[in-house]
């Protein structure tokens, strides 16, 4: 790994809060329904933990991991299933939950992959948003954060599977 330092970007506090507030959200849109979120591993599940203790309504949950990085700080546009869900989607009220949406090339395939698998509804939510990295037009229904083009870690996020458990969002800046 190349010499660097992280900054904070938004804190531990912040996501806290905003988190809330998107549980909140989601426990209105599904009020009377039963809501299954998928994460995406490895990144999302801080996120999902956090999203899921927020939520009022009953809750189900399913885990995916895609790979599209390898160690590189950016997407290489390759993706492959790495675990598949364990549990059938069809006529479901589904939310997959991500922890960052970059170039949306992933999670165009994901979503319509999932599309295929015939969920009553299927929606996404991500903590994180960079729009000015989009190459894939990917519609997200959640978003906790929209940020600038940079590199972050924390929450979930790695640098080459390392700061994940930070508690904040940092920026990777390379000396």
């Amino acid at each position: 790994m190349e010499a660097h330092h992280i900054e904070e970007l938004i804190s531990e506090q912040e996501v806290d809060k905003k988190i809330k507030e998107i549980g909140e959200q989601i426990s209105r849109d599904y009020e009377g329904k039963e809501v299954h979120l998928i994460c995406v591993l490895k990144g999302g599940s801080f996120f999902l933990c956090e999203l899921a203790k927020r939520i009022t309504v009953p809750v189900s949950l399913d885990f995916m991991s895609v790979s599209s990085y390898g160690g590189d700080t950016k997407s290489s546009g390759v993706v492959k299933i790495v675990k598949d869900l364990d549990e059938p989607i069809a006529g479901k009220d589904v939310i997959i939950v991500e922890d960052i949406v970059d170039s949306g090339r992933t999670l165009s395939y994901l979503l319509s992959m999932m599309r295929d698998r015939g969920p009553k509804s299927l929606k996404l939510c991500t903590l994180l948003d960079k729009p000015s990295r989009r190459v894939m037009n990917v519609k997200v229904d959640y978003t906790a954060f929209e940020i600038p083009d940079e590199f972050v870690v924390g929450y979930g996020l790695d640098y080459d599977q390392k700061y994940r458990n930070l508690p904040y969002i940092g920026i990777v800046k390379f000396d």
